[in-house]
């Protein structure tokens, strides 16, 4: 669950980034968050896909 709504701001931070419509800082937040599922995961020793 948690890799999948890591993976939709992912792809949701890239297409700000390809179409530069990024609703201010709203998509870098969930870039941010996205990151940060993501480290978590790896310390837990989770696999990641």
């Amino acid at each position: 669950m948690l890799m999948t709504i890591a993976a939709l701001f992912l792809i949701l931070w890239f297409l700000g980034l390809v179409t530069s419509y990024t609703l201010g800082g709203f998509i870098h937040l969930l870039l941010v968050v996205a990151v940060i599922v993501l480290l978590v995961r790896v310390i837990r020793g989770e696999r990641l896909i």
